[in-house]
């Protein structure tokens, strides 16, 4: 047993949550340790999560061009003999390099890493396992960043070969010919779209009535249409009853409507366990629900004010990019650095084929809320930009509130719509209203054209209403480039949202 070392915070895992609280608190001169249990930090997001699945992405649409239809409509079958270990080869060097990366960022500002297994003590003490020694850590605060796993239910006879959940499916040896994905949350839709393109048959059970029932419906309308013509099968509305593997290594998945579906294999990926259960959280009082995950208040802090907990481990939104701030924030809670946080301004990315942003309100929020609004889109087969990269598909909307004009959201689906949402992000952030499209210039050919083209279609829909309501107004003017407004001044506005960190939230 080595002796007690006392630190101003420890942070449990080393995933994007964990490492952004970190270095925070690094910034701010404390004295900070960052535990991991495993024998190379970047958690999940890094080894068998985001950057992964990611790059297995990448490879499929540089392989089989899957996003640009029409240039290769008559291109050579994917061959039948890839295994995911030749796709993900690219994946494994940017691995190795972020790994350095990690390390590196954790030297430069002073963090010391600790490898082993944590769990509490106490409330201010937890001990750090390994092979053949231990240690105890003190500290003022905790950061409980550990993620989660794949759920596998008990019922379900998981044998990492036929039937594999998310992680033991990018161990598979070879590509399998056909593939039951039981889930059309992110994950078995990102899967669903990769495979489809790589001639697997792919079919997909869904319980509720669409997919991803938190993104806008019609780009999930969308997304829908475009699985289907790849080849998919969305069994919606169904849900499964039995799993069973047959005699003949085909996997059987029972419908409580009836219905058998039969696959070489059979992936599950519905929800997922916050990696908490080896914790002692018991000890100190903090509970978890039934799927492990901890509650927290709006400042990340748990039932003990000073132990915080971010990322995968609270639950949805369950995303890289916002577990990192949500670690950010954490460490500068804690230490009583003011900081902002607009959580309703979080962007969502999701890398299907093809791939979905969205950020602000859906249409189905506004309804709920009884804010009136007009959408206006565009359409990729409208720019000069999406026909040049084979694109025809792809779409950008607007939402805009009737009678202030803001934008309320934006929704994509498309090449490109992980990069294209910032643009909108910034500008309802700063209260930004349509006009501020209609008299930017965007560079030409680009996707950002679909902003002013949905721009104009929404003003000119706000303008048809206007007219219907006033008789003498001027008639619509036509939805081309070549429209314009009279320019409205927006000035930079914080928005009333944003949270800041006080001492009576302590």
């Amino acid at each position: 047993m080595k002796h007690t070392k006392h630190l101003d915070i420890v942070v449990l895992g080393s995933g994007p949550a964990g490492q952004k609280a970190a270095i925070q608190a690094a910034k701010l001169g404390r004295k900070v340790a960052l535990i991991e249990r495993n024998t190379v930090p970047g958690g999940a997001c890094l080894n068998t999560g985001t950057i992964p699945s990611k790059a297995l992405r990448e490879a499929v649409v540089q392989l089989t061009g899957a996003t640009r239809n029409r240039f290769f409509s008559e291109a050579d079958p994917v061959r039948q003999e890839v295994t995911f270990d030749d796709l993900i080869h690219r994946s494994r060097q940017v691995i190795r390099t972020e790994i350095e990366v990690i390390r590196g960022h954790m030297a430069r500002n002073g963090v010391e890493m600790i490898g082993g297994v944590a769990q509490f003590e106490s409330a201010n003490a937890v001990r750090v396992s390994r092979e053949n020694n231990y240690e105890t850590l003190t500290a003022d605060y905790f950061v409980i960043a550990t993620g989660t796993t794949p759920s596998r239910p008990e019922n379900i006879p998981f044998d990492d070969q036929h039937i594999v959940d998310s992680d033991g499916l990018l161990r598979l040896n070879r590509l399998p010919g056909s593939i039951i994905i039981v889930g059309g949350g992110v994950i078995g839709t990102e899967y669903a779209c990769m495979l489809a393109a790589l001639n697997v048959r792919v079919i997909v059970t869904e319980a509720r009535d669409r997919l991803l029932d938190f993104v806008d419906a019609e780009i999930t309308e969308s997304l829908q249409y475009q699985m289907r013509a790849a080849g998919v099968t969305l069994r919606l509305g169904e849900r499964v009853e039995e799993i069973t593997l047959l005699p003949n290594n085909l996997v059987q998945a029972k419908l409580q409507s009836g219905k058998r579906l039969r696959a070489e294999t059979l992936l599950h990926c519905i929800g997922r366990q916050g990696a908490t259960r080896s914790l002692g959280l018991e000890k100190v009082g903090i509970a978890t629900d039934s799927r492990g995950r901890i509650k927290v208040n709006a400042n990340y802090q748990t039932e003990l004010p000073h132990i915080y907990a971010v990322g995968d481990v609270i639950g949805f939104p369950a995303l890289a990019s916002t577990s990192m701030e949500q670690g950010r924030q954490a460490a500068c809670h804690a230490f009583n650095e003011p900081a902002s946080s607009i959580p309703e301004l979080f962007p969502y990315g999701i890398y299907s084929i093809p791939e979905i942003s969205m950020v602000g309100r859906t249409e189905a929020q506004l309804t709920a809320a009884g804010i009136p609004y007009e959408a206006g889109i565009a359409q990729y087969r409208e720019i000069a930009r999406g026909q040049i990269i084979g694109d025809e598909f792809g779409m950008l909307k607007l939402l805009i509130h009737e009678e202030t004009r803001q934008i309320l959201g934006v929704h994509a689906v498309g090449t490109g719509a992980t990069e294209l949402i910032h643009i909108g992000q910034a500008v309802i952030a700063f209260h930004g209203t349509v006009d501020y499209f209609i008299n930017s210039v965007f560079n030409y050919p680009t996707l950002a054209e679909c902003y002013k083209v949905a721009a104009l279609n929404g003003s000119n829909k706000l303008r048809l209403l206007a007219q219907a309501s006033t008789p003498s107004a001027l008639p619509p003017a036509s939805n081309d480039l070549e429209t314009t407004t009279p320019p409205v001044a927006v000035a930079p506005i914080v928005p009333a949202s944003a949270k800041k960190v006080s001492q009576t939230d302590k």
